[in-house]
């Protein structure tokens, strides 16, 4: 199953954070920040793909280092629409911050510059996706599916943030 259809079943599921508001706020804040930069929605979207997939790697490594719980807590403890450069110093080093934005620039067209700067709401963004799938009750328990499926935990390679956010955009009009 794709990432965005675990995204709807976590919204479709009571005992799932993920629902309705969630997903139009991601949204909102993409055509924000589309507004902001200049760049049609598309080409946030390609940023937020991008920095999704350094994201994943970087999710993946605590995984394997610490566990299942590990990575949810990282999810939990940055998810949100608001700025928040820890959530980026907790994922990736200086260097990974600069190799993300200079990779995005290069696909983009948008100036790496800008993208550094739309670091610290892309990674809460994309952060905010995955926790849809934490358990409403106790985020830490019962496993995440959402997580799990953009960790690509069955290897079947569907893990593109910019595909589910367009998705999301459609089912939310």
């Amino acid at each position: 199953m794709g990432l965005f259809e675990q995204i709807l079943g976590a919204v479709a599921n009571p005992n799932q954070q993920g629902n309705l508001g969630q997903l139009g706020s991601i949204v909102n804040i993409v055509n924000q920040l589309s507004d902001r930069t200049g760049a049609d929605p598309s080409t946030i979207q390609s940023v937020l793909s991008i920095v999704g997939s350094q994201v994943r790697s970087a999710l993946q490594h605590k995984q394997a280092t610490d566990g299942n719980e590990a990575a949810q807590t990282l999810v939990n403890q940055y998810a949100g629409t608001s700025a928040n450069p820890q959530a980026v110093d907790s994922l990736f080093s200086a260097g990974i911050q600069q190799q993300v934005a200079e990779i995005a620039a290069q696909r983009t067209g948008l100036d790496a510059s800008v993208i550094r700067q739309l670091l610290p709401l892309a990674v809460p963004l994309v952060l905010n996706f995955l926790q849809s799938g934490a358990n409403a009750q106790n985020p830490q328990t019962g496993g995440n599916p959402v997580l799990n499926s953009f960790l690509d935990a069955d290897g079947d390679g569907d893990v593109d943030i910019a595909d589910a956010l367009q998705m999301a955009s459609r089912y939310i009009k």
